[in-house]
């Protein structure tokens, strides 16, 4: 936490930024901001102590200390001799940050996503720190929302979690904390800037390294960009259409459609108990029975597409891996979403057949261990896992689907009760469909972000997720029989086995 008087850099050690986290400053374009966001509806309450934009600027005021880089801006070094550094914001402006504002009453869930999808698709300014959150009231029913914008650079989980992690209390009475005196420290002058990059170059190789490899990056994304250009530009010329790369793959515009999705966890249960798996399998295999419908609702032929790649963010238990301070890692899982399979609970089956391996190496981390984590984690494990979905885009994937467990208890922000949270995950490039999904309060809801342009219809796939949802619940009466479970698991009536009953 920093706190104290004006401080001087002289004797200050820069905190430069790493290689990892300048990657997504680096990938950013106006067609990919790299950023995370989440939307929470809350119930306000009524008379003097309702929770309003006020309350809210006081109770980020009040935490925003446990996180000091929400307070700290990047500063590139001359002659980009060395990356960037995060320095304090000497004007920090907290009003900046957080932004209110409001639908006309009442205000509809889809005016709502139609303003969160015209912010989302804004990238953060640079120039200040990479975050933002805004208040909007006027929804129906008295209730008010928070759209939360994040930096994949600012979240990495081991120095910084999200914001939205400490905003949340466990009971409607905020936490007493202790004063914040903080103070910016003042901007390190060029020269400083300038000798720190040329120290760290020659007494640390690695530095160096570090150094070369960004400028060679770099080089190669902008030639890359140019020659993206041409090629549009030729493409104009001559009257001649772009080359599609499939329904889920795809160019991006600079502009995004958020849909969301509200279901109930009892749901899930309920199909875990009669064909076995873990709610994750059953929320890929929803997941999966969206898609499909999805599919053919456009007329797509499922002959040549019988199974969609998606990268799953796992928390495991690896010494290898960089540790977080959430007591885990999260390490890329990779599983083939069978669209292609007509039943569904054969794709149930297969789906979390996929998944045993993964548990069987004793390196999965519990749902019920995720959800106890203090605050609210799922904002910053969906900040993790879509940093390891950007960074396994070599490895061929089609789509990310990060689903995250949170508390099965209610949370408050200022005496004001959460009632749902949406997560809003980041489009990659090629990439114009992303699937978030978190877990709280008895709900499971799910947040698609998609390319405007390339998926105009991104509502049809909300609809079709709750079918696929609605077809799962009404083949596990316990009138029905089950397909077997395993990997040679076909369409047959057999009983099946529910053999494991962890998330």
């Amino acid at each position: 936490m920093a706190r104290g008087s004006v401080q001087s850099w002289e004797n200050h050690v820069v905190d430069r930024v790493r290689p990892r986290d300048l990657t997504f400053l680096e990938q950013e374009s106006p067609q990919t901001p790299q950023h995370n966001a989440t939307i929470e509806i809350f119930d306000p309450g009524e008379g003097p102590d309702a929770f309003d934009h006020s309350r809210l600027v006081a109770l980020i005021r009040d935490r925003i200390a446990f996180v000091p880089r929400y307070r700290q801006r990047l500063q590139a070094v001359p002659g980009h001799l060395a990356n960037p550094v995060w320095v304090d914001d000497e004007k920090f402006d907290l009003g900046f940050h957080v932004r209110r504002s409001a639908l006309p009453r009442p205000g509809t869930s889809a005016q709502l996503l139609e303003l969160v999808s015209r912010i989302v698709s804004r990238p953060l300014d640079r120039t200040r720190p990479l975050w933002e959150i805004y208040f909007v009231e006027g929804l129906e029913g008295g209730r008010v929302a928070l759209l939360s914008k994040t930096h994949q650079a600012l979240v990495d989980g081991v120095h910084t979690v999200d914001l939205g992690q400490l905003l949340l209390d466990l009971q409607p009475e905020a936490r007493a904390l202790e004063p914040d005196d903080w103070q910016p420290r003042r901007s390190p002058s060029p020269a400083h800037l300038l000798g720190g990059a040329v120290r760290d170059n020659l007494t640390d190789p690695g530095e160096l390294l570090d150094t070369v490899r960004t400028g060679s990056r770099a080089l190669a994304r902008n030639a890359d960009r140019r020659s993206e250009r041409a090629r549009s530009f030729l493409a104009a010329a001559t009257g001649r259409r772009p080359r599609t790369r499939g329904v889920i793959n795809g160019p991006l515009s600079q502009q995004r459609r958020v849909v969301t999705v509200e279901t109930r966890l009892a749901d899930y249960r309920r199909i875990r108990e009669a064909h076995g798996g873990t709610i994750n399998d059953v929320i890929l295999a929803t997941v999966t029975g969206g898609l499909r419908a999805w599919l053919m609702t456009r007329s797509e032929s499922m002959g040549g597409l019988r199974q969609v790649r998606a990268v799953v963010p796992v928390s495991v238990i690896d010494e290898e891996l960089e540790a977080t301070s959430l007591g885990s890692q999260i390490a890329a899982h990779f599983v083939d979403l069978p669209i292609g399979e007509p039943s569904p609970v054969v794709r149930l089956h297969q789906v979390s057949y996929s998944f045993q391996a993964h548990k069987d190496t004793g390196r999965s981390v519990a749902a019920n261990r995720l959800a106890g984590i203090a605050g609210f984690a799922p904002t910053t494990f969906h900040a993790i896992g879509s940093r390891v979905a950007s960074v396994e885009l070599r490895r061929g994937y089609q789509l990310s689907v990060t689903n995250v467990p949170g508390p099965q208890a209610p949370l408050y922000a200022a005496g004001a009760r959460m009632l749902a949270s949406y997560p809003v995950p980041p489009l990659t490039p090629g990439h114009p469909l992303a699937i978030g999904v978190t877990s709280y309060d008895g709900g499971v809801c799910y947040g698609i972000t998609a390319d405007r342009d390339w998926i105009p219809d991104a509502d049809v796939l909300a609809a079709c997720l709750r079918e696929a949802l609605d077809e799962l619940l009404d083949l596990s009466s316990s009138s029905r029989q089950r397909a077997p479970r395993g990997r040679r698991a076909t369409r047959s009536t057999t009983q099946g086995s529910a053999k494991d009953k962890q998330r």
